[in-house]
């Protein structure tokens, strides 16, 4: 497909910023450089290097973490992902491997190894992880230990939070953003990384967006990477260009922009999935300043913007009423989904103060969903459209509807560093507070019942102490405080609350290599706009059920609002170790190991209930539908991070055993995936310049799921990778995704709440694509 006007504005944003970075002097850079020659000295190097090792036990070296230009090598020696430096866990720089919490990181390697076309290609090898995807909208709903929805699982892109959600035959909460964009990930599973935020009692994923060190090389002061691919199944297509320069020491600019196409895929059977085929344009640019000594200010924005149609033609067997009246309302919807993200931080961080080590971050994002109606699957003009097609709940082919989400925020927190004898300790304050504003818009659908506009507002700060005793000891005690209010302008109701929740970690090293851990931490979660003040009826589509509502409509069935439901608490309970051992079998070999046990238990978890059955002349159905507070849900299992790396080979597994069920009924929840095993290998050939690799995921099917739903399938993925480094300069790489041609459904399918049968739409659009070839070429550029 051509590129249009539309797209042309996210390539522009990169673009832009790229050449008013390559219009800088030399000879102010030279100037800059013996600048900072001065400004830096070694004395500095080494009071920053004793500032952090005051607040942290001594760490082995022999497989440190990559530094920061060291990204952008292409060819250079690889480094264990569970190494790389994450804060996401403590708020404070520490390894993952060193972290006393279920943390992963994916790194950049990793991920251009990957050649992913959706996120999921990014985390499904990461324990305690699954992704929820329709094939026909390229938003992703991310699930970490059976928890997703409403905000469940906090999803950050550059510290802003993702929060967009719109509630239809789908899950209740999604983000968009393409994986060329993706420089880094760390996952925190479970609520022990509640000092990130309010509301993530599931887990914490952040993502970092590509920036100057993963393209301008050590000694470069510009650099240039141009990646195009292509693959099967079908039509798939990539464009890429990040670029950036040090205009001097003190001044980075970057930028960026992706276009991505491809057409209708076919599932592992052989039936091509309708309207999967999607285009989409992204554009980023960042300025990074450093205005005195140890100061950085970071002004980022990311653009994208995604061309697809949802919804799914008709197929299957019809063969009772109520098949026959779900497959006369299918319906499809050209969409247009723009996503904003702007951020600015500020950062400071000087060796010789041990008193503030301060972050401060403002964003904006805003994600705006436009859709028109352009198909309804009927053979009868309906009389609600005036003779054309549609009804009361997608309204009419033609019609638009939209939803918009903005979300304002703030982040703020510093460490403070002291040692009391042979103690080591950070202290960490911090405050947060993020505002939603939900507008939906549709003129003859049902949109603005089920997705109703209004306000919330969540603040919450926290207090952390991280203590380290000689190289043995670690323990991280945390308190955080929360509170969120609710508005709407169409519901006469409202609410809010507050609750400190804590959290306590004690961790012992008895030998070099060998950290045994225990974990207590609680998580707190607002109810969302639409949980609490969703009303009215939802209508009938041309049903003959017509049921009464409250506020004196009537539909199929009524939605009640709920003014008294109550935040969801999660109280978790983990064991852990972290292994971490060099030199086993070789000089330079390594092997790194995490492996936890945990069982989260939710208090007032929320559900959407369906009750007050009444008989019709067409059967019993449920007359209501609320949202409300079940007793409890229990989430427990064991997950594994392992690797194995002996330089010229490497091997690992990774993977999770997890049940969860609804204390109160014995009955399992429909979002777990109880078993996933990912077995990882590979070769390192031509001195270690060609990688062949393997991936094989075996996934267990989830078939403890309550009335209604259709269980997710069992299903084994096979993955085969390779990347040559053909020069310093060219990689060039290639893969078969899905090689065992396998169909599969990756998670249980949503009844009716009425009279629970399958919502044909997500059944027909949720399987994964079959066999994909792919390959791809990288080029880079730069200079001094």
């Amino acid at each position: 497909m051509a590129f249009g006007v539309r797209h042309s504005r996210a390539l522009v944003l990169g673009a832009s910023a790229f050449s008013f970075a390559l219009m800088s002097s030399s000879a102010a850079f030279t100037q800059a450089l013996e600048a900072e020659a001065v400004t830096r000295s070694p004395e500095q190097k080494k009071q920053k290097q004793a500032k952090r090792q005051q607040a942290k036990p001594q760490q082995d070296t022999q497989a440190p973490a990559p530094g920061m230009n060291a990204r952008a090598q292409i060819g250079a020696v690889p480094v264990q992902s569970l190494d790389a430096i994450t804060v996401a866990a403590s708020k404070t720089e520490e390894r993952a491997i060193d972290a006393l919490a279920p943390v992963s990181v994916v790194t950049l390697e990793q991920i251009q190894g990957l050649q992913p076309n959706r996120l999921s290609g990014i985390l499904y090898q990461i324990p305690g992880v699954s992704v929820q995807e329709r094939g026909d909208d390229p938003a992703t709903v991310i699930n970490i230990r059976g928890l997703q929805d409403f905000g469940r699982v906090a999803v950050v892109v550059d510290g802003a939070r993702q929060n967009y959600q719109r509630t239809g035959h789908n899950a209740n909460g999604s983000f968009f953003l393409d994986p060329e964009l993706v420089g880094s990930v760390d996952v925190v599973r479970g609520p022990t990384a509640n000092v990130y935020g309010s509301g993530a009692i599931g887990g914490v994923v952040s993502f970092r967006t590509k920036d100057i060190d993963d393209v301008v090389r050590p000694g470069e002061r510009w650099g240039v990477d141009m990646t195009g691919s292509g693959g099967t199944n079908s039509a798939r297509g990539l464009g890429s260009i990040f670029g950036g320069v040090r205009v001097n020491p003190n001044v980075d600019v970057f930028g960026g922009a992706v276009y991505r196409t491809q057409g209708n895929y076919k599932d592992g059977n052989g039936t091509e999935i309708g309207n999967t085929g999607n285009e989409i344009a992204a554009g980023l640019g960042k300025v990074t300043v450093r205005p005195a000594d140890g100061h950085e200010i970071k002004l980022g924005g990311v653009f994208q913007d995604y061309q697809y149609s949802i919804g799914q033609p008709n197929r299957g067997p019809v063969a009772t009423a109520a098949q026959r009246a779900l497959f006369q309302g299918s319906s499809v919807y050209a969409s247009d989904t723009k996503n904003y993200t702007g951020t600015l931080t500020w950062k400071y961080n000087k060796p010789s103060d041990n008193l503030w080590d301060w972050n401060l971050s403002l964003y904006g994002n805003r994600t705006e969903n436009d859709q028109i109606k352009t198909a309804h699957i009927s053979t009868t003009p309906s009389v609600y459209c005036g003779g054309g097609f549609g009804n009361n709940v997608s309204g009419c082919v033609g019609d638009r509807r939209g939803y918009v989400l903005d979300t304002l925020g703030i982040d703020v927190y510093n460490t403070t560093r002291f040692n009391v004898g042979d103690w080591r300790n950070a202290v960490t304050f911090g405050v947060d507070a993020f505002q939603d504003d939900v507008r939906t818009s549709d003129s003859r659908g049902n949109s603005n019942i089920t997705t109703p506009s209004g306000l919330r507002t969540v603040s919450g700060g926290f207090a952390q102490l991280k203590q380290n005793y000689s190289t043995w000891f670690e323990a991280v005690s945390a308190i955080r405080y929360d509170r969120y209010e609710l508005h709407s302008p169409t519901v006469a109701t409202g609410g809010g609350g507050d609750r400190f929740s804590p959290k306590i970690t004690i961790g012992v090293t008895p030998v070099s290599g060998f950290t045994p851990y225990v974990s207590y931490a609680e998580g707190y979660r607002a109810p969302s706009i639409t949980e609490t003040l969703v009303s009215g009826a939802h209508a009938n589509g041309g049903s003959p059920i017509n049921l009464p509502c409250p506020d004196g409509t009537t539909g199929l069935f009524c939605f009640l609002p709920n003014p008294n439901l109550r935040p969801e608490v999660g109280k978790n309970k983990e064991a852990g170790v972290n292994l971490k051992y060099n030199g086993i079998f070789a000089a330079d070999d390594s092997f790194r190991g995490k492996f936890n046990v945990f069982r989260n238990d939710v208090s007032d978890y929320i559900d959407a209930v369906a009750f007050g059955p009444v008989s019709t002349p067409f059967g019993r159905f449920n007359q209501f539908l609320q949202y409300q507070n079940i007793a409890q849900a229990r989430i427990e299992g064991v997950e594994a991070e392992t690797m194995y790396d002996a330089g010229l080979w490497y091997v690992g597994v990774a993977g999770h055993l997890i049940r969860g069920k609804n204390v109160a009924t014995n009955i399992g929840l429909a979002t777990i995936t109880p078993r996933k095993i990912t077995t990882t290998g590979g070769v390192r050939l031509l001195d270690r310049r060609l990688v062949l690799a393997a991936q094989w995921s075996s996934f267990g099917a989830n078939n403890d799921v309550p009335v209604g739903y259709l269980p997710s399938t069992g299903y084994e993925l096979v993955n085969l990778y390779l990347t040559w480094n053909a020069t310093k300069d060219i990689v060039f790489s290639a893969s078969i995704d899905n090689l065992l041609n396998q169909y599969y459904r990756p998670y249980a399918i949503p009844g009716s709440s009425t009279d629970g049968t399958t919502q044909n739409d997500v059944l027909w659009s949720s399987p994964g694509p079959g066999r994909v070839y792919k390959a791809g070429l990288k080029i880079h550029f730069g200079g001094v």
